[in-house]
This record gives structure tokens, C-alpha cells and sequence, in this order.
């Protein structure tokens, strides 16, 4: 069940100490890529054990996001000398399938997404009773710990989707879409959700194919030409950000488009105006934070984050800082 709004909150200066505390210390749907770093001498970083570390998303093809979740999965297995297993489905049963696969592999640790819990549920409680640790990154805050995962690292979706509204607002949107690119998951939903509580004016969901881009865009303007007061987009990932605006020239609307997460394209959008705001939860930061807690764990114990979810997020990025940004960006960071 989700935490009530007070607990989340009194929650929130803890959970930034532990993302404060991390900052110190090739996507396929059933294809494995592996990474990891040379053995350190002198008990430093990555000495002891080479260990084996598996994450299964529920990323779908073309998503950039989780090229940024891999890539500081992939930094954090390069310094503590981990082999580091990416798969992902965004079919929650085949999810799972491939979770059932690496503890068959007996690998030392998972990291896994919620987005589609209960079909996760039985097959994480396999993994924790083979005595794999499991974090959980992204989405599924709310279950994490009662599934059995040691620690979450993400943004409250909720949290961040009242962050979505208040910009919407502010940009002076009164009539809005908010577009859902996957059915069924439960962070996205949450993030429309969130949204609404702050918005202060009409918001729609829009659910889309997000695996079908021509689809999106076609869903798009189709519901802009059926109705012509809609003045905002808000949409949950970066790569339909784009196909928003695409869509809103197309329909001849002046819809002003606002969005979740970040790629190299969106800064020059943020920059030039045709997209307004991005609301980040850093993604490199989650990948990085689960592969160095699973070693971490297995080398020293440590839990991060104290049985509470740590916050990667959420931060917002407008037209005033998205040049701060530009240059990780650039090299697939942020």
C-alpha cells in the first residue's frame, strides 16, 4: 500500500543524507551485456571477490533512460570489480522470467523495477530465500521493503508528479494531457496522479503505445485536434517529449510540453524553449546506487538508506539551468 503523504515527507531530509552519501562514495529484451572492472590491490575499492550482479528492468526498446541507469550500473561495477548482467521485458510476466534466470546463474545480488509488482511478488521472494540480496531502483517504493529488497533508490513518484504540476502551472497551462506510455504502471501512474493534486486545472491521462512511436505521435494529435483547449503535454519520458511537440505542429496547437526524465536532445529543447521543463531523477544515480549498496552489502554489510527509500529525485531542470547540465548530457550521464 502506499505511504501516506506526512510519512513521506518526514521522510525526505533522511533519504537525501543517503543519496549524499553515494554521491561521495546495451539494453536488450532477453540478451544479456556484461561489464566490470580490473581487481585492486591493497584493499581499496573493488578488492575481494569478483562479484556477479544481475539488473532486470522493465524497459522496453529505444528507451533512453535506461542506457543512463546501465551506464552508472556499469561505473560502479567497473570500480568494486563486479561482472554486471543487464536484461529487461516490459512484459511483467517475462520480467519475472528473466529474475528467475539469474538466480538459476546464482549470481550475487538483483536489482529489479516494480513497475508491475505482483507479477514480480513470487519470484523476488525466490530470490531472497536462495539468500540473493535484491534492490529495487526506479519504481515500486511502496512494496520494495515488503517484498524483500534491502534498499530502493528512486524518486517518490508522487512527490515528483505534484513537482510536474505546480511547473505545469507555472508555465501557465490550464487544460492538460498527461501522457501514459505504458499501461498498467503503477510509478507512472502515480506521477499523473501527483500531478493533478498540484496542477490546479484540468489534466487528462492519455494512455499511448509507448513501443510504437508513430503510434504515440498519431494519439497525440488526434486528442489536440478533438479538442483544441488543451494547452499543456505533460509526458512521462524524454523520447515522447519530442514526439509531443511533434505532434502539437502537426495538430496546428500551441500546447506547451513539459516532461519527466532526461536525454542528450532535451537540454537543446529546454534551451531553446520548445520544451519547457524536465523533471530529473538523475538515473545514472539509481543504477550506480543499487550495483554499489549489492557490494557494499556483500563486502562490508552496509545498508543504505536505513530501510527507507533513497530519493534520486526529484530535480527540476528548466531553460535557467539546463546549460549546467548540458555537458554530462552530452557524454550520457544525465
Amino acid at each position: 500500500m502506499r505511504r501516506g503523504t506526512a510519512e513521506r515527507r518526514s521522510s525526505r531530509g533522511l533519504r537525501a543524507l543517503a543519496v549524499a552519501g553515494i554521491l561521495g562514495g546495451a539494453l536488450a529484451l532477453s540478451a544479456c551485456s556484461s561489464s566490470g572492472g580490473k581487481k585492486s590491490e591493497g584493499g581499496g575499492d573493488g578488492a575481494g571477490p569478483r562479484l556477479k550482479i544481475a539488473m532486470i528492468t522493465h524497459s522496453g526498446p529505444g528507451d533512453t533512460f535506461w542506457d543512463i541507469v546501465q551506464k552508472g550500473a556499469q561505473a560502479a561495477a567497473a570500480k568494486d570489480n563486479a561482472e554486471f548482467l543487464y536484461s529487461a521485458d516490459p512484459d511483467g510476466g517475462k520480467q519475472a522470467q528473466l529474475v528467475q534466470a539469474a538466480i538459476d546463474k546464482k549470481v550475487d545480488g538483483i536489482v529489479v523495477t516494480f513497475a508491475k509488482p505482483d507479477a514480480l511478488k513470487d519470484v523476488v521472494a525466490r530470490a531472497t530465500a536462495a539468500k540473493i540480496p535484491v534492490v529495487s531502483i526506479n519504481s515500486g517504493a511502496d512494496v520494495s521493503a515488503r517484498f524483500g529488497a534491502v534498499a530502493h533508490f528512486g524518486q517518490d513518484e508522487s512527490i515528483a508528479g505534484e513537482a510536474a504540476g505546480r511547473e505545469l502551472a507555472r508555465i501557465g497551462a490550464k487544460n492538460a494531457l498527461c501522457v501514459v506510455h505504458e499501461q498498467g504502471n503503477v510509478g507512472l501512474e502515480d506521477r499523473c496522479a501527483g500531478a493533478k493534486k498540484t496542477f490546479g486545472g484540468k489534466l487528462e491521462n492519455l494512455f499511448v503505445q509507448g513501443t510504437n512511436m508513430p503510434q504515440v505521435k498519431s494519439s497525440i494529435t488526434a486528442k489536440l485536434q478533438a479538442d483544441k483547449g488543451v494547452d499543456g503535454i505533460l509526458t512521462l519520458g524524454a523520447p515522447f517529449a519530442a514526439t509531443a511537440v511533434d505532434a502539437a505542429k502537426e495538430a496546428g496547437s500551441q500546447a506547451k510540453v513539459g516532461t519527466f526524465d532526461m536525454n542528450k536532445d532535451l537540454i537543446a529543447s529546454i534551451k531553446s524553449g520548445t520544451i519547457r521543463f524536465a523533471v530529473d531523477q538523475q538515473p545514472y544515480l539509481q543504477g550506480y546506487g543499487a550495483v554499489d549498496e549489492l557490494w557494499l552489502l556483500k563486502t562490508n554489510g552496509n545498508v543504505i538508506g536505513g530501510g527507507r527509500p533513497v530519493l534520486t529525485g526529484p530535480a527540476i531542470v528548466t531553460k535557467d539551468n539546463a546549460a549546467s547540465l548540458e555537458a554530462f548530457a552530452d557524454r550520457g550521464t544525465r
